[in-house]
């Protein structure tokens, strides 16, 4: 391995993963909700709002609709 490289004379590219990256938005959630998620975070290892995405996909990706129901 060398002590040093030399980047410039590399050719940039674009990131070909782009379109699957992920996008920050701000959302308000139930002390509840999150309360859940965080539980199951702690149970496998894996940060609460990933699981919260991972839901969410599934959601999307299985058309899952939620019945409402007001009093």
């Amino acid at each position: 391995m060398r002590d040093e490289y030399d980047f410039s004379r590399m050719k940039s590219r674009k990131n070909p993963y782009a379109k699957k990256l992920k996008k920050q938005i701000t959302i308000r959630l139930a002390v509840e909700t999150i309360d859940y998620f965080k539980g199951l975070a702690e149970e496998s290892g894996l940060p609460y709002q990933t699981l919260i995405d991972l839901y969410l996909d599934d959601c999307a990706r299985n058309n899952k609709k939620m019945e409402v129901k007001w009093n």
